[in-house]
């Protein structure tokens, strides 16, 4: 290793050895684009305990949400290149956002270098209670008798919840009524109420519901049936390969991060990430712990902006950001 290497490494906190003399001046930031509570912000807090263990140095999580994750990611992408800031990017943001955004105040590819993806979050197709298909067949024969009638809620336009249902309407031919709102949580609200009839979720976020009998859960973009929704297909079973990504969440470094500071951050990560206590926290969430390497994740964000643009195409979901 190069002395200019070992310097880095050892300002960025991946020697233990130099990493104490660095600790008592640096502090990593863990920017989560999205506000406190939600599973982006969770798993961030869930990390900045063993990493600063691991780093040897303070790691605050630092919350900057609007503008659908923008915000925070502007932040980001304008930090200085040195691995001492890094941003909690999500599918929305470096899937959905440059795909319906006619103007974004950064580019997921250009302005960012990848780090690793932190964890994998399942999505579910849910209904109410009142709709009339016991399974994904019969809804789909359902939607199919009655085009445009049935209503799926989203958290707002050009959401992945929203992204999700067009997806859905594209590989299957069908078509349903659009009713966006401010937030999930008055979407789930009104569709608890039956006031709404479909929505595209996260199985961590709609699990106690579907527990409860107030949601029937159709179908889960995962690789392999849950454990917690044993009796519900998985999108590949129902040959709708195209609609069983889940979701993600992941690292990123403003662009120019020297690469072996990239590498650092995501190994201590991957070394995080194998403690059963942070596992069982993620897990309870319904987080799949994954510490991907710099350059898969890197493909793994071009591909989703890629799959994105062709949702909104399809959609034809165009916003302006801010």
């Amino acid at each position: 290793m190069q002395r200019r290497d070992i310097l880095t490494l050892a300002a960025a906190g991946a020697i233990p050895g130099l990493a104490s003399a660095q600790a008592s001046s640096s502090t990593l930031r863990l920017v989560v684009p999205f506000p406190q509570g939600g599973a982006t912000d969770i798993t961030a807090r869930v990390l900045a305990a063993p990493l600063s263990r691991i780093l040897g140095m303070p790691v605050k999580v630092d919350n900057l949400p609007g503008a659908g994750g923008a915000t925070g990611m502007q932040a980001v992408a304008k930090a200085a290149a040195d691995g001492m800031t890094l941003g909690v990017a999500t599918l929305s943001t470096h899937g959905v956002n440059p795909a319906v955004y006619k103007k974004l105040p950064y580019d997921a590819i250009k302005d960012f270098a990848a780090v690793t993806e932190i964890v994998k979050a399942p999505g579910v197709l849910v209904v109410h209670p009142s709709v009339p298909a016991q399974n994904f067949e019969q809804f789909i024969k359902l939607l199919k008798s009655q085009p445009g009638k049935i209503t799926y809620a989203t958290p707002g336009a050009g959401t992945i919840g929203h992204m999700w249902a067009e997806l859905l309407q594209s590989t299957t031919g069908t078509s349903m009524k659009h009713v966006p709102f401010r937030g999930a949580a008055p979407a789930v609200a009104d569709l608890l109420e039956g006031k709404v009839q479909v929505y595209c979720d996260q199985v961590a976020s709609s699990l106690p519901h579907i527990q409860a009998g107030k949601l029937r859960a159709l179908a889960v973009s995962w690789n392999q049936r849950l454990a917690v929704l044993p009796k519900v297909p998985t999108y590949a079973e129902l040959s709708l390969f195209t609609n069983n990504d889940p979701s993600w969440f992941g690292l990123v470094a403003p662009a120019g991060t020297p690469a072996v500071v990239v590498r650092a951050r995501r190994n201590a990560v991957a070394q995080a990430l194998e403690e059963p206590a942070v596992r069982k926290a993620l897990a309870d969430h319904g987080l799949f712990p994954s510490g991907s390497l710099p350059a898969e994740f890197g493909a793994q964000i071009q591909k989703e902006v890629d799959k994105m643009r062709r949702v909104s195409r399809f959609a034809q979901i165009s916003l302006d950001a801010g």
